[in-house]
């Protein structure tokens, strides 16, 4: 997983940065807690710009913090957190900075805080820094207790490679003489599952366990496919989705105060989706293979030829048009028949490149192929067991149907993300004026890796041991997946870099950064924070043309 590359401190990929912000007093009197979270406030400045936020020692004349009488009802929802708008009264909202997690002395999540309110908090030794992916702050001198916490809501898209996870806060806000309701995004995360992966994995397993249990030794019977499974079982693919969600939305409860969760629950109906159109009533029971066979089926499809060279009156062979060793079905539209030199030739290649040459013919075959159900039976699986487990957190979940979400999304003109349909999941009266008026420039990118692999051998292609892992996991201090900082003092790789690490016995570990990968000693390296099972990124968040205005 390509992670950040750091020549500085604290990265900007970490810490969220603009070009100039205003920078505001952290103990400002009378604010709701250590981040000033949702009030005016003076400061000196020094009339100069900084890249990171800084203000020098000399000001100039005071200035508040923000002009109420020029803000509409979305810029004060934008700037209720500490934002220094740098736009006139006609602002609409748009993106911004993601907020920063902070915590209280006791280790209690309060409300985020701008980033430039974290550089001052961090610049004035009033916080310290319990966490850089993602960036967590505690502070030195407030307990939950002293602060004034508003909650913010958890909204979650699930989806099969990938969810969409987003804080949000909703305040009403007066404009026009009525009451509406505004949405402010504060933290996207986007969870990119390894479900594929893993599934890929067990396949490959079982072929070794097949062949060692048939090649260069006597038969052995395979086990039974009878076997029972505990209440709640799923396969390891689709559990992992699950966990992995619920994990992520965890870390954020014990990191923001989160009061309400809404998760979209949409189900597929798979039949329809198969059909390509609405079904009704005895319709389900008439599929492809109503009143036939599999292969009475495909002989009348493919008029008893050969589907590649149009051979007839010898035997044919079911070929999988996408092979399962690429992630293909057995669905019947996956299927076709193929003589057995052209069964034998195609092999485990796709369509696509053995027809590559005839592009016809290709063309009038994947008119018949349809595309796989597996995302939508894997939704489908975990819906009910993913709300049971975020019930768990004793955090209250609400569920809302997909083409609400979807209605929203819409209406606010957004484009179709994991992170923007978290955004818009829940209701949203926006017929009467409710929107959504802002959500952060930046994605969190979250990719589930793992811990390694419990196996002591490292097999080869064939499925034969190559070599032997060793027992320990830690060398020299540092074990793969941490995220390290590196000073490669000279070299072609010289310089200070930030990235995970795949550890050697011998103290060459391996860095893995955004631009390459290099052998690094183990001397060379400083931890920066323990690795979880996760690789980190950074993504920009497409841009919707403007966001509605409220009038």
């Amino acid at each position: 997983m390509t992670t950040f590359p750091a020549g500085e401190q604290t990265h900007q990929a970490v810490l969220p940065q603009q070009p100039a912000l205003e920078s505001v007093r952290a103990d400002t009197p009378g604010s709701r807690d250590e981040t000033a979270h949702g009030h005016p406030a003076t400061r000196r400045s020094t009339g100069r710009e900084h890249g990171r936020g800084e203000t020098g020692g000399k000001g100039t004349s005071l200035r508040r913090r923000h002009a109420k009488s020029a803000a509409t009802a979305a810029e004060a929802a934008e700037n209720g957190s500490g934002d220094a708008s740098a736009r006139g009264p006609s602002y609409t909202g748009g993106t911004g900075a993601g907020r920063v997690f902070v915590l209280s002395r006791d280790g209690q999540p309060l409300m985020p805080c701008h980033p430039a309110r974290a550089r001052e908090l961090l610049d004035g030794g009033r916080a310290v820094v319990a966490r850089q992916v993602p960036f967590t702050l505690r502070l030195k001198g407030r307990t939950r207790a002293e602060s004034e916490v508003d909650g913010v809501q958890l909204r979650v898209d699930p989806g099969s490679t990938g969810t969409g996870l987003v804080l949000t806060d909703e305040r009403r806000e007066t404009a026009g003489g009525r009451v509406v309701t505004v949405r402010r995004g504060l933290v996207s995360i986007e969870l990119r599952h390894r479900g594929a992966q893993i599934r890929n994995s067990m396949i490959q397993r079982a072929g070794y366990r097949g062949r060692r249990r048939s090649a260069n030794r006597r038969y052995r019977a395979p086990r039974s496919k009878n076997r029972t499974h505990p209440q709640r079982w799923l396969p390891p693919s689709l559990r992992h989705r699950v966990d992995t969600t619920f994990s992520i939305a965890r870390r954020l409860s014990r990191c923001a105060p989160v009061t309400a969760i809404h998760l979209e629950r949409a189900g597929f109906d798979t039949h329809s989706l198969s059909a390509g159109r609405p079904l009704r009533g005895a319709e389900y029971a008439r599929g492809p293979l109503a009143g036939t066979t599999a292969r009475a089926y495909l002989r009348a499809k493919w008029n008893s030829a050969c589907a590649y060279c149009g051979a007839t009156g010898v035997p044919l062979n079911k070929e999988h048009l996408i092979p399962r060793s690429r992630g293909g079905s057995s669905r019947v539209s996956n299927l076709a028949l193929a003589c057995v030199p052209c069964n034998r030739a195609k092999g485990t290649s796709s369509v696509e490149s053995f027809l590559a040459r005839r592009p016809g013919l290709l063309a009038r075959i994947l008119e018949q192929t349809r595309a796989p159900l597996r995302d939508a039976a894997a939704m489908n699986a975990i819906q009910r067991l993913l709300t049971e487990a975020l019930e768990s957190l004793g955090i209250p979940v609400h569920a809302w149907a997909g083409h609400l979400t979807k209605a929203n999304r819409d209406a606010m003109g957004l484009p179709k993300t994991h992170t923007l349909d978290a955004l818009s999941v829940g209701r949203l009266d926006h017929e009467n004026g409710g929107l959504i008026v802002r959500f952060p420039d930046q994605v969190l990118l979250v990719t589930a890796t793992g811990r390694g692999s419990y196996a002591r051998t490292t097999p080869d292609r064939y499925g034969f041991p190559r070599l032997l892992r060793p027992r320990r996991k830690r060398h020299f201090g540092y074990a793969t997946g941490d995220l390290v900082r590196a000073v490669v003092p000279f070299g072609s790789w010289a310089g200070t870099w930030t990235g995970r690490i795949s550890v050697r016995a011998t103290g060459q570990h391996s860095l893995t950064t955004a631009v390459g990968r290099f052998n690094v000693r183990h001397r060379n390296l400083r931890l920066v924070q323990r690795g979880d099972g996760y690789g980190y990124a950074v993504r920009a968040e497409p841009a919707p043309p403007e966001l509605p205005k409220i009038t």
